[in-house]
């Protein structure tokens, strides 16, 4: 069954300190850099021009510092509450958290090898780690929870997967989806999805 869900903006967190290091955060956390700090100002822009001052628009961000620090700076003077919900936290990378991926290859190196052919799924197969099946379970229920145009401050491997299962697409879908920091995902019911940019 095919389901019809609002229009939404999904917006990763700006770049942190450990994306910069290369290491995996999962439900770990780090702060913005400077650079972040200023992707989420620029994001903020973006929001004003799309949507202006997000009237009739609920903003709901993961509980994890990264991505409520962007929400808080790309929605700062538009009157909107940001609404916590831990279904939108980042995948938990078990094992693999705070480890680079060479790290990884030292200690899992049949596991990495799977980084080469598919960087997206590799994703789901993290020691103690979350599978793709719990991610999309998550998503489901938030996206069939919204009732009205959002805007969905977020993370990496979750903004990939709420998309794909807010367009309906499989796993190989997913994966072509683009990603990418400083930018803003735009899903709409009369023309799918769209980037906005600067």
């Amino acid at each position: 069954m095919t389901h019809i869900f609002p229009e939404i903006f999904v917006v990763r967190h700006g770049q942190t300190v450990w994306n910069a290091a290369g290491r995996h955060q999962g439900r770990l956390d780090s702060p913005l850099t400077a650079k972040g700090q200023r992707q989420a100002v620029a994001m903020a822009g973006m929001l004003r021009r799309e949507i202006g001052n997000l009237e009739g628009v609920t903003a709901f961000s993961s509980p994890q510092g990264r991505s409520l620090n962007t929400a808080r700076i790309a929605t700062a003077g538009m009157g909107a509450p940001i609404k916590q919900d831990a279904r939108l936290a980042e995948i938990a990378f078990g094992a693999w958290e705070g480890k680079t991926m060479r790290e990884i290859r030292a200690s899992w190196p049949e596991l990495a090898t799977l980084a080469e052919q598919d960087m997206v799924s590799w994703h789901f197969n993290a020691p103690e780690g979350e599978a793709l099946l719990d991610i999309e379970t998550r998503a489901d229920s938030f996206l069939s929870s919204l009732r009205e145009p959002a805007v969905i401050f977020i993370h990496g491997v979750l903004s990939r997967v709420l998309r794909a299962r807010w367009l309906g697409l499989d796993e190989g879908g997913m994966m072509d989806l683009p990603g990418g920091q400083g930018i803003i995902f735009h899903l709409h019911p009369d023309h799918g999805h769209r980037v906005i940019e600067k």
